[in-house]
């Protein structure tokens, strides 16, 4: 989704860098891929279609940014920073504006701040980075500072137009958007290969292309619902041998039409226990939420470790692969 930037004037920055291409760094202060996941990249399809950079569908149509996702609002709270991309002037910040989900808002109170609490950062030559979805009462910066590659400007929130708490990042050139993953026209081929990115040589791993991420997973001593998960309070009831009953669940992104999720329980000697697989998805899913499980049996559930298996098959090959597990104690 196109988010406007923050509308106040923009301010010159003195002393810019040198005339090159900008490098950057993680606007977020996480691991991608264990601690945070990329929800959303550039939309790179003009019309009203939607292609990221590797001709997946990991966007929405006019999506100008990329999202950095946390696993829930249970890690929000807890406090994960925004960091400033690259050295620059803070030229517009924003603060004040709920962390509340817009599901709940509904988009009319969201109107005109869609950015909710956000920052643009002017690096010169035309360049700048902004942050949006922070935290309330959580910015550091305020306009006129000079800031340090890496330097907290924030934290992750809820606000604005958004249902989940992530940071949305849009870099832009002389005003024009531009992916950082692929700043250039769009490739002929969506291999990877010869495509550059504006981020540091050490993240571009970090950064790989992921078709889809299991964001969360764990086990319950009862059924699991999509609140529990957002608001980590599944998290907090670990089942135990007396438990009435041992599920393991599963929270994935990207996910997409004609995908089958299987979600399978082991229990201690490896033997299948329950199953849960589901018919091919109809279209695709910004994130899905799967669970399985069994009652406890007589005599309560035997100490040791149990394990799950979460595997996405799509066009009839794996595409997404998951194995986690649990020790029951008495």
């Amino acid at each position: 989704m196109r988010l406007p930037a923050l509308s106040l004037i923009a301010l010159g920055l003195c002393g810019a860098a040198a005339a090159q291409e900008i490098s950057l760094r993680l606007p977020i202060d996480c691991e991608v891929g264990r601690s945070c996941f990329i929800q959303h990249y550039v939309d790179r399809d003009p019309t009203s279609e939607t292609r990221d950079h590797q001709c997946g569908t990991l966007t929405n149509d006019g999506h100008d940014g990329t999202d950095f996702r946390v696993p829930n609002t249970a890690a929000m709270r807890a406090g994960i920073d925004v960091l400033a991309a690259a050295g620059g002037m803070v030229l517009r910040t924003r603060d004040g504006v709920e962390d509340v989900s817009v599901a709940k808002r509904g988009r009319d109170a969201v109107e005109n701040v869609e950015c909710g609490n956000g920052a643009v950062i002017d690096h010169g030559n035309g360049w700048q980075t902004q942050y949006c979805h922070m935290a309330e009462g959580s910015l550091r910066v305020k306009p006129g500072d000079v800031v340090k590659a890496g330097a907290r400007i924030g934290q992750v929130g809820l606000s604005g137009l958004t249902e989940f708490p992530h940071l949305h990042f849009t870099v832009r050139k002389d005003g024009q958007v531009v992916d950082p993953f692929q700043p250039g026209p769009p490739a002929k081929t969506c291999d990877g290969r010869g495509h550059s990115m504006l981020w540091e040589e050490p993240l571009k791993a970090q950064l790989a292309y992921r078709a889809g991420s299991v964001i969360n997973k764990g086990f319950a001593p009862g059924p699991v619902s999509m609140e529990a998960i957002e608001s980590g309070a599944s998290e907090q009831n670990v089942p135990t041998t007396t438990s009435p009953a041992l599920v393991a669940y599963i929270r994935a992104i990207g996910l997409k039409g004609g995908d089958v999720q299987i979600l399978t329980l082991f229990d201690t000697d490896g033997k299948p226990m329950a199953q849960n697989r589901t018919p091919p998805l109809e279209r695709n899913k910004a994130q899905s939420m799967l669970f399985t499980g069994i009652k406890q049996p007589a005599g309560g559930f035997r100490p040791g470790l149990y394990r799950a298996l979460y595997r996405v098959v799509r066009d009839g090959k794996p595409a997404i692969e998951q194995a986690f597990g649990i020790n029951l104690h008495p």
